[in-house]
C-alpha cells in the first residue's frame, strides 16, 4: 500500500505540472549557469536532470555558461593571480588563453556530455561564432568586451533541430578580430534579448538578491526597476551581483517577458521555478 500511496504522489505531481508543461511547450528558456554551484556535483546533477527534463517536454532550452571557479583555478596553477575590477575579471593575453581552453575544452564539453548522458541532443556553440563584442575601455581590464552584435542564427537552427545549444561566454572583436573575454551574465542577456525569450534564468550560489547578504531571510522575491539604483547606491546590489542584475535589466528593458535569479543550490530549483505557481529565487520586473 506504501509503494501505490508513493506512486500515487508522483502521479498528482505530475498532473499538477501539466498546465505548465503545455504552456510552455515550443518555448525558448535561456539558463545561464555559473557561480560555485557548478563546482558541487550533487547541484549540478540536479540542474542537467531539471533542463534534460525542460528539453522532454518541448521546450527549447538554451544554456549560457559561465566557468569562473574553474578558470581561477586554472589561472592559480598556472602562477597568475586573478584580479577583478567591479566584478568583472581582468584579462591579459595569457589569462584570454587559459579563460578559452577552461571554457571550451572543460567546462563546456562537460555539461554537453551530462545532457547527452541524459538523452538530451546538447551541443557545444562557442561564443565567439555568435557574439560580436568591442573592448570594454573604461576602466581598462585587458581583453575584455561586451557584445555589441548577435549573430543568432546557428542557436536558432540548432533549437528548431531540438538541440541544446551550449554556449561559451567568448566573442569575437568586430573591430580587431581578437577573442574577448565576456561576462556570462552580459552574454546570456544579449542572446536572451535576440531571440526574446519566454524566460531567462540567471542560476548561481545564491538564492537571489539579498538585502542582507549574510541573511537568506532577507531575500527580495520582486526587484522592480525603478529600485535598482537606489539598491546600488547603498550596497545592496555590488561585486559579482552587479553585472547579474545589469544584465537582467536591460533584458527586461529590451523586451524579455520573464527574467529570474535562481539558486542552484536547491534541489530542482528550475522545475520550481517553471512548474509551481510560487517559483523561487527573485523575479525582475518593471
Amino acid at each position: 500500500m506504501e509503494k501505490i500511496d508513493t506512486a500515487q504522489a508522483k502521479a498528482a505531481v505530475l498532473t499538477a505540472a501539466l498546465p505548465y508543461i503545455q504552456d510552455f511547450k515550443g518555448s525558448v528558456v535561456l539558463v545561464k549557469l555559473g557561480g560555485s554551484v557548478m563546482e558541487v556535483e550533487e547541484n549540478l546533477e540536479s540542474l542537467m536532470d531539471d533542463i534534460a527534463f525542460m528539453n522532454a517536454t518541448g521546450m527549447k532550452v538554451v544554456i549560457v555558461h559561465g566557468g569562473g571557479k574553474a578558470i581561477t583555478k586554472a589561472i592559480k596553477m598556472s602562477g597568475h593571480v586573478p584580479a577583478f575590477v567591479d566584478g568583472l575579471r581582468v584579462t591579459d593575453e595569457p589569462t584570454m588563453e587559459i579563460v578559452r581552453k577552461t571554457l571550451n575544452n572543460v567546462v563546456n564539453p562537460d555539461i554537453v556530455a551530462r545532457l547527452c548522458n541524459r538523452g538530451a541532443n546538447a551541443k557545444p556553440l562557442h561564443g565567439n561564432w555568435i557574439f560580436g563584442a568591442k573592448k570594454i575601455a573604461e576602466p581598462d581590464r585587458g581583453y575584455v568586451g561586451e557584445v555589441v552584435r548577435v549573430t543568432a542564427r546557428a542557436v536558432v537552427e540548432m533549437l528548431d533541430a531540438h538541440i541544446i545549444p551550449v554556449v561559451t561566454p567568448l566573442g569575437t572583436g568586430v573591430d580587431d578580430g581578437h577573442l574577448y573575454n565576456i561576462n556570462a551574465d552580459y552574454a546570456a542577456a544579449a542572446l536572451a534579448k535576440e531571440l526574446q525569450v519566454r524566460k531567462f534564468m540567471l542560476v548561481s550560489d545564491v538564492p537571489g538578491l539579498l538585502k542582507d547578504p549574510e541573511d537568506p531571510q532577507t531575500l527580495l522575491s520582486t526587484l522592480h526597476l525603478g529600485d535598482v539604483e537606489k539598491l546600488t547606491s547603498d550596497g545592496t546590489i555590488s561585486g559579482g551581483m552587479l553585472p547579474k542584475i545589469r544584465s537582467c535589466c536591460d533584458a527586461i528593458r529590451a523586451g524579455v517577458r520573464k527574467v529570474h535569479l535562481v539558486d542552484g543550490r536547491m534541489a530542482h530549483s528550475l522545475l520550481l521555478e517553471i512548474f509551481t505557481r510560487e517559483g523561487v529565487g527573485t523575479e525582475i520586473t518593471e
